[in-house]
């Protein structure tokens, strides 16, 4: 098996680094955040037309047709800068969307998704930190929806809510709606969060109507998918965002004198910036070939994403305070970067599953 990329992925590496550099850099990241909703519409539309929103949406809707493989390419260049564009919310959207979705569904939504007319996101679980199907407990009643679902990504800037939530008279079906952000009785109230590049909302829902065309189904091992799926997204931003703090915490390491010294000369130093190499290659390994079996082993898929993300979420973690403390007193300051690569970490840390979770579902899928 040859996990090397092509000279195709390799380009459209370069051309997403290009656009961070070029379009996306920490200055303009720091201007959308501190806007509301965090959203760009030059960059979002710029992002579609280099084909990055459809990269895995078949040609006949509009996509690229491309692969998982393919699109962690782009999630690691773009969280690299810490973009705070809906991707990753747009995709899994997409994804439920081509996984659940009827013929009429797809062709009457995707499009949209694929050329950014229409941001979409994805509103799985009622509960920040438990992930099983239990964990939705949004019912339609008589009246239609009623409640709310909290932690929903980009929930600021999306124009279209993929919803998950229970029907039948025991509420023991699991379905998806697909509502819009001017269906009436919805509204969308923005949550505080440590990482302002990655904005979250509560969707509350006043008896919102459900139009049976715009209902899909979500058997248990679809719920799985898509929350596999969230956690191979997330795994690839964390490779990005964990490999950029490497490099901007040994470039300072390199320009820092203390003692009359460098102090990437000290041991103490060295030692933990060779430790965060070895965690990220590591999580990057095992990213791939989660990735990978999306589309080519998904019988493998549950098992490769929870060894890639329970990696990644503690490993992340330490590389985001070592980096900070690598830096010193100034690494705390709000005018440096790094600081932003640890809030970052810790978003990613409980997104799709932390390291307990992911460990505990590895040993069960193996038999323990």
């Amino acid at each position: 098996m040859n996990f090397g990329f092509t000279e195709e992925q390799e380009m459209l590496r370069d051309q997403v680094r290009r656009f961070m550099h070029e379009d996306c850099a920490m200055t303009t990241v720091r201007e959308i955040v501190s806007a509301k909703p965090a959203f760009s519409p030059p960059l979002w539309k710029k992002m579609a037309e280099l084909g990055w929103l459809g990269l895995i949406i078949p040609e006949e809707f509009g996509g690229v047709g491309l692969r998982w493989i393919d699109l962690t390419v782009v999630l690691e260049e773009t969280a690299r800068g810490l973009s705070p564009l809906p991707l990753v919310s747009n995709t899994l959207a997409a994804a439920a969307l081509l996984r659940c979705g009827d013929a009429a569904q797809r062709q009457a939504w995707l499009p949209g998704l694929a050329d950014g007319s229409c941001v979409a996101t994805l509103a799985l679980y009622d509960e920040p930190n438990w992930i099983d199907a239990d964990a939705v407990t949004l019912a339609a009643g008589d009246g239609g929806l009623c409640g709310s679902k909290p932690y929903v990504p980009d929930a600021g800037s999306a124009d279209l809510f993929v919803v998950a939530f229970r029907a039948g008279a025991e509420h023991n079906e699991l379905k998806l709606a697909l509502l819009e952000r001017d269906t009436k009785g919805l509204s969308v109230t923005d949550q505080p969060i440590i990482d302002r590049t990655k904005p979250m909302g509560t969707l509350v829902l006043d008896n919102v109507s459900l139009d049976p065309d715009r209902v899909l189904t979500l058997a248990e091992a679809d719920l799985t998918y898509l929350t596999d799926c969230g956690a191979v997204a997330v795994t690839a931003e964390m490779v990005g965002a964990a490999d950029a703090a490497l490099e901007i915490t040994t470039s300072y390491a390199k320009e820092r004198v203390q003692f009359g010294n460098l102090i990437g000369k000290y041991q103490g130093v060295k030692h933990r910036l060779a430790d965060m190499y070895v965690d990220i290659e590591s999580f990057r390994s095992l990213l791939y070939y989660a990735a990978w079996t999306v589309d080519d082993a998904p019988e493998e898929l549950s098992r490769a994403v929870s060894l890639a993300k329970g990696y990644a979420s503690d490993a992340f973690a330490r590389i985001g305070i070592d980096a900070v403390q690598l830096h010193g007193a100034i690494g705390f300051t709000a005018e440096y970067d790094i600081q932003l690569y640890l809030k970052r970490s810790k978003w990613a840390r409980p997104m799709f599953g932390d390291t307990d979770y992911h460990y505990d579902r590895v040993a069960e899928l193996g038999g323990l």
